[in-house]
């Protein structure tokens, strides 16, 4: 049998600095454990851009339908503010995005002890805390047509259109429901039901999946404002909520600032499966390109090398393999080493971004 593929697209900024200390992961699993994946490389972003004239070129996208998961860094910085909307660095990652059909988005929101200091709420609130958010990513009112600013009389019209189908629905609520399979088995819906029409078909169509197909899980419905006021009261009551476009865009970034650093979180974009039961999936950490200290060893690589345990996890279906690495980064963090971004009051030993490498790789190897 062939080897698993992975596309790498380190793309500006930082990306280059983290996804070298995430290939080197890779190279340590295929060493060690007999995970051995066939690896290309190639551009996205404003180096794309820089290279081809746009930030995704046809023949990147091609063998990103082709790979079985896609690894990303981050895209774009302020050389490229000036470009016309269509040539910006994110637009290739929206292309992927679009392209791929990547439907469910997964952001987990988990509190390593060693940072449940750096929260802005309480300790006891947030220690321990492991929340899974799925956003549903291709439609909605991020999508929905008629969209535009019009002219009305003598006033200008922004026009923006929330709009679901059943079948949109039905497939972000089972990715949803397989994944509390994996986890704690509990599903929380999240939409305004009591406002908007999309609202009642969103809750209708979660229940009709429930009851069809995963009444092994336990389901429960809430109001998006009653959600976010429940992640800062009591975010451990979740396991994974389930929600649209729009209040998952909201509700995730919320749920990431409860574990008090950017730097540490990686996210997943899932779509349908492919020919051989994978599903097509994008990997990227949730920080950005961080210009200002490209190049200067300060970047926290551990959300872009979690996402590579999403991928080994969501995958490749070697959940053991991502939980070994998982324990791994808690073990470094727990020794006190941080990045610039983790240097908080308690202080800490600095390490550089190869240098948390470094410690991970010695926490493997400690591990065998």
């Amino acid at each position: 049998m062939s080897n698993p593929s992975l596309l790498i697209l380190a793309g500006d900024g930082i990306g280059p600095e983290v996804m070298a200390e995430v290939k080197r992961i890779i190279d340590w699993f295929g060493a060690n454990r007999g995970l051995t994946f066939d690896v290309s490389e190639n551009l996205v972003g404003g180096c794309a851009y820089d290279a081809h004239g746009t930030p995704l070129t046809d023949a990147t996208m091609a063998k990103a339908q082709e790979v079985d998961a896609v690894l990303l860094g981050a895209v774009g910085g302020p050389k490229y503010d000036s470009l016309d909307f269509g040539v910006k660095p994110e637009r290739g990652l929206l292309r992927l995005r679009k392209e791929m059909d990547l439907y469910a988005n997964l952001r987990p929101a988990q509190c390593f002890d060693a940072l449940a200091d750096f929260s802005s709420l309480k300790k006891d609130v947030v220690a321990g805390l492991d929340i899974m958010i799925v956003r549903e990513l291709t439609s909605g009112v991020y999508f929905g047509e008629p969209r535009g600013i019009v002219k009305e009389g003598n006033e200008r019209v922004g026009i923006n259109t929330q709009r679901y189908t059943e079948s949109e629905i039905a497939r972000v609520a089972r990715s949803a429901f397989e994944l509390a399979r994996r986890r704690n088995n509990k599903v929380c819906s999240m939409e305004k039901a009591n406002v908007m029409e999309s609202g009642v078909l969103w809750r209708e169509v979660v229940t009709e999946v429930h009851q069809a197909e995963y009444q092994d899980v336990q389901l429960s419905h809430m109001y998006a404002d009653a959600g976010a006021m429940q992640l800062t009261r009591a975010p451990k009551q979740f396991d994974v909520i389930v929600t649209d476009n729009l209040f998952g865009d909201l509700l995730s970034d919320l749920a990431a600032m409860l574990t008090g650093s950017l730097g540490m979180l990686p996210s997943a974009s899932l779509g349908a499966p492919m020919a051989n039961g994978r599903p097509k999936a994008l990997y990227e950490p949730v920080h950005g390109s961080a210009p200002d200290i490209a190049g200067q060893g300060k970047a926290n690589p551990i959300a872009c090398i979690l996402s590579f345990a999403m991928a080994l996890r969501y995958s490749f279906d070697k959940g053991d393999e991502a939980a070994r690495l998982e324990r791994a980064v808690e073990d470094v963090l727990a020794d006190g080493l941080r990045t610039a971004d983790l240097m908080g009051p308690e202080g800490g030993s600095p390490v550089s971004t190869t240098g948390m490498g470094d410690a991970i790789l010695a926490k493997l190897d400690a591990g065998l």
